[in-house]
């Protein structure tokens, strides 16, 4: 495939550059685990319509203390199935999404401002304080939070997080097989569509206009999605509102089924 698209990438670099542009708009959807499935039908399940897509939205439990669960690109909120029992013993109700074209929600372009409204929505909806989010939800967590500075959090749990997106744009033409001259095409077709610099859009520059109290970053030190090299580069941006916890044997995705993480991050919320 990619000497095909390096041969495209010179004869036809427009066609490239919309392969490219769909990778980074159009998640792949996986399929639920039959734990996770369990989980997501003991739920109150409502679906709500945010910017003209039905988005789905779960809750558990009735505690007195409320987290929002982020899940992160190609994700979808069953991924947090074996945080939530937890959660809820300790007193919490738990809410969570499915991001456009992810989980049970419509079909729709997906977008960092995608993620960031919806986590605006449920923030107010259900007037919460506390976060947890994975790998690329924490990107558009921060970003909500960035632009609602009269948002306050008093604990956030980052369970991995990128920061760069220019670092997204070289994963993607290194996934693709697209040359710098193609990938300098998509950059300006996204600054163009979305007004934006790419440049601008980091984790990193996020969470110093976020009004949040405490951070905890947990990311495996061999993580193969997400390089630790990013979390160390938001935890240092962040300073001491945030503390970064490196672990190993858990990965990118069993970060979200490994008791011990589980334990920590009830630890921490409380």
């Amino acid at each position: 495939m990619k000497p095909l698209i390096k041969l495209l990438s010179t004869t036809a670099p427009n066609v490239v550059v919309n392969i490219a542009y769909k990778k980074i708009l159009k998640p792949q959807v996986f399929k639920l685990r039959p734990h996770e499935i369990e989980v997501l039908d003991k739920a109150d399940q409502e679906k709500v319509i945010i910017n003209s897509i039905g988005i789905q939205t779960y809750k558990w439990g009735n505690g007195p203390k409320k987290v929002l669960l982020v899940h992160g690109w190609e994700g979808q909120a069953g991924n947090f199935s074996d945080i939530i029992p937890s959660l809820i013993q300790n007193g919490y109700t738990v809410h969570a999404f499915d991001a456009p074209s992810h989980g049970y929600s419509e079909q729709g372009r997906t977008t960092m401002f995608d993620f960031s409204d919806i986590v605006k929505y449920m923030l107010d909806q259900y007037q919460m304080d506390k976060i947890i989010s994975h790998s690329f939800g924490s990107v558009g967590t921060t970003h909500c939070l960035a632009n609602h500075e009269n948002i306050q959090i008093s604990k956030y749990v980052m369970l991995t997080t990128p920061d760069r997106f220019e670092q997204r744009l070289d994963d993607v033409a290194e996934f693709v097989g697209i040359t710098n001259k193609v990938k300098t095409r998509l950059v300006n077709r996204l600054e163009t569509e979305f007004n934006l610099k790419v440049k601008d859009q980091n984790v990193s520059d996020f969470i110093k206009k976020s009004n949040v109290k405490e951070a905890l970053i947990l990311h495996d030190i061999n993580d193969r999605v997400v390089n630790i090299e990013q979390s160390e580069s938001v935890a240092k941006a962040w300073g001491d509102v945030c503390k970064l916890v490196k672990v190993e044997n858990t990965g990118h995705f069993r970060i979200l089924r490994t008791e011990s993480i589980t334990n920590q991050i009830v630890k921490f919320l409380d």
